[in-house]
């Protein structure tokens, strides 16, 4: 025979394991406060006797009292009640659709319009990855037209170069800034909790030269420093066009007697006017495809001025003589610009790419 506390402790455990089967701990507590509630136990003593099966705070007295009041008013239910408001995926999809129409939307707005916290809208955005980053400036915004010349661009040039080796007879011109004094930034080695070392940001007005740079793939042709204060037209662009051919005369006689020069610049006005025009007619010079606002595709700022700053770096410069010293020095190291061919070829393979695949979208689209 079995005793009376025999029999309540069968009959607890019984009722747990039908609990946990019937899922979750919190719905197994109060299956557990309902039995003690149907043996006519009062509410702090079924607390009680949970949590020392089951460990400290598993549930609280005023829970069991609440609980104990919802059995007496006749609810039986040990279920929740169904929360009012708006369903939390249905959140999640009204945040992402109202982001993705607006990237400047606030956090402020998304949760006005869904009648939600501002602390909500955060926590949703994190845990779908999204920041809020600051837009970085660009020299000029694309149009489709843009875009779709670029390609053109760069098919076009791409497929040439597969029968006609043109870029080693390219010779392209840029402008750059050069300032007297070139301050970097440099890593320091410091105890831990000391400030970082301090350095001069350098000033705006900083005292600089604009050097114009005429270069192929075998190294820099021709060179100039625009004085102080004088500012580059076509009558001087043409002058400049002008020294050009004799230094490619002396320096690359390949190109001026058997092969005709391939001349890259970008599209800046004293390089388009009339007057610049004629004198490269003039010259016989074929004037290679260069698509508006595609610095990015200029040989130039991806490979031989990032050369000429990281040669600067570092470098005081007293007058415009010295820069021109520095840049004689630069020259004996021209051979770094023969990467720029197989850097350029790279450039317009990459575009190719992007354009078959834009080709293949499109299909997909309008078959």
């Amino acid at each position: 025979m079995y005793t009376s506390h025999q029999v309540i402790l069968y009959v607890d455990l019984k009722l747990c394991v039908t609990a946990f089967q019937s899922g979750g701990k919190k719905k197994k507590i109060r299956n557990i406060l309902q039995y003690h509630y149907d043996q006519g136990e009062k509410a702090e003593q079924a607390a009680k006797k949970i949590c020392a099966v089951y460990g400290p705070n598993t549930v609280s007295n005023a829970t069991a009292k609440r609980w104990f009041q919802r059995f007496r008013s006749g609810n039986m239910d040990v279920e929740d009640k169904a929360r009012s408001g708006r369903p939390i995926v249905e959140n999640v999809d009204k945040i992402m659709e109202i982001v993705e129409s607006d990237q400047h939307v606030s956090t402020y707005s998304i949760a006005q319009e869904l009648k939600i916290s501002q602390k909500t809208v955060w926590n949703h955005l994190h845990k779908a990855g999204f920041k809020k980053k600051l837009d970085v400036w660009v020299p000029h915004e694309l149009t489709q037209k843009n875009l779709l010349d670029r390609i053109d661009a760069c098919d076009s040039l791409l497929k040439r170069n597969e029968i006609d080796l043109f870029l080693k007879r390219m010779v392209t011109v840029d402008e750059k800034w050069v300032t007297y004094e070139n301050n970097s930034r440099k890593r320091s080695w410091s105890n831990r909790g000391e400030p970082a070392q301090t350095i001069a940001k350098p000033r705006l007005m900083a005292k600089k030269v604009l050097l114009y740079v005429w270069w192929d793939w075998k190294g820099i042709i021709h060179y100039e420093l625009l004085p102080s204060g004088q500012t580059l037209n076509s009558d001087l662009y043409c002058q400049q066009l002008t020294r050009l051919k004799q230094a490619i005369d002396q320096k690359r006689p390949e190109l001026a007697n058997r092969k005709s020069v391939v001349f890259h610049q970008d599209n800046a006005r004293p390089y388009t006017s009339l007057t610049t025009r004629q004198k490269l007619r003039e010259l016989g010079w074929e004037i290679l495809l260069h698509p508006p606002y595609s610095p990015d595709l200029a040989p130039n700022d991806y490979h031989l001025f990032r050369h000429l700053q990281n040669f600067l770096d570092g470098t005081k410069l007293a007058s415009k003589e010295a820069c021109e010293n520095e840049l004689v020095k630069l020259r004996e190291l021209s051979h770094e610009c023969k990467g720029a061919v197989s850097d350029a070829c790279n450039q317009v393979s990459a575009v190719q790419n992007i354009r078959t695949l834009i080709s293949h979208e499109a299909f997909k689209a309008n078959p």
